[in-house]
């Protein structure tokens, strides 16, 4: 039998602390309307003390199983994607699987930046298409704040954090993921980068004086990057699938700057309610962003079995991809899952 890997699970979690423009504006040279005409951002999420990326992940992932009906012990499967782990050992996956008790479930980390989650989600397609798993957590978060430098307002004013988490689950629909296209190419001008803690340049106390643990990033070339990469991996992404923008619900694109997702839905073709923009309240949270965004967009509007939707993302890496998913039927999911229980615990009892 053919399966397919079908959404049947969501949640977010979004620190409680807000930082407005107005709050960035007292400790850099910068302002209100200037951070909005060029980023459309009005404030962004701040992890509170004791919160991680592993604990905000947590949070999103209960939700994501309780909005599937599932138990952690269900799960097959633990991707995270993340830019910024707990720790580099243990990955911030399997800190999240003794979180939810998932002892039956295999866990990594994916870094591939804000396009980390449509490539986890790739990758996880890829399992439960090969057999390998039948229900899989697909996790992004990001506690980007802490590599934040705020002395630089051009970078300081974008981002925010938070995390989101989707369940990935076999089915044998004609739904799900239905294409992906994912592209890359190493960055080796550092046009988007973290230089140091890592093996080629070790934390000592010159990286840290020169502030080489912070996102360092040069903008005008990000964003004709991003605008051109976005466009045409959706593109392409559509064509596997068969598909038009005319056939699309709705686009969930990673949410890095206003003015590139503009631009991105000009290229397209794209109508305004088409395109989901939330980055005015959360700022660009990374890997996270996308499946934040799916998941306030399905909260604020319910989508049939059969709608389209489109996700597109670019990140440092470089890296940059699309995927189109077909809503499956969920409800007959669950059934069928009952079902199959049912029968298993019949066939055990005799």
């Amino acid at each position: 039998m053919v399966h397919h890997a079908a959404v049947t699970g969501w949640g977010w979690y979004s620190p409680a602390q807000i930082l407005s423009n107005d709050d960035l504006a007292k400790i850099v040279d910068t302002n209100d309307e200037w951070i909005q005409s060029r980023t459309g951002i009005r404030e962004r999420r701040i992890a509170g003390p004791g919160e991680t990326t592993s604990s905000m992940a947590t949070n999103a992932a209960r939700q994501a199983l309780e909005e599937a009906e599932l138990a952690a012990q269900d799960l097959d499967l633990i991707i995270c994607a993340t830019t910024t782990p707990d720790h580099l050992i243990p990955a911030t996956a399997c800190l999240i699987q003794q979180n939810l008790g998932a002892d039956q479930a295999a866990a990594f980390d994916l870094n591939t930046a804000c396009t980390g989650f449509l490539y986890a989600l790739a990758v996880g397609t890829q399992f439960i298409k090969g057999g390998g798993a039948k229900r899989i957590l697909v996790v992004a978060g990001e506690t980007l704040s802490r590599f934040v430098n705020f002395e630089d307002r051009g970078t300081c004013i974008l981002f925010g954090d938070g995390a989101a988490a989707v369940v990935l689950e076999a089915t044998s629909q004609n739904a799900g993921v239905l294409s992906t296209v994912l592209g890359s190419k190493g960055d080796v001008e550092q046009i988007l980068s973290i230089e140091a803690g890592g093996s080629a340049r070790p934390a000592t106390a010159q990286t840290v004086a020169e502030k080489a643990h912070c996102i360092k990033m040069r903008g005008n070339e990000i964003f004709k990057l991003a605008v051109r990469s976005m466009a045409q991996s959706a593109q392409e992404a559509l064509a596997k699938a068969g598909l038009s923008v005319n056939d699309l619900r709705a686009v969930i694109p990673h949410q890095a700057n206003h003015r590139i997702l503009t631009a991105t839905q000009s290229v397209l073709g794209l109508s305004e309610d088409q395109m989901f923009i939330n980055i005015d309240r959360y700022g660009n949270t990374g890997a996270s962003s996308i499946p934040i965004a799916l998941g306030e967009f399905l909260h604020a509007n319910p989508i049939d079995a059969g709608e389209h939707l489109l996700i597109v993302a670019f990140g440092g890496g470089l890296t940059w991809g699309a995927a189109v998913l077909r809503w499956a039927d969920i409800p007959a999911i669950k059934r069928e899952r009952k079902e199959s229980l049912l029968r298993k615990n019949f066939a055990l009892t005799g």
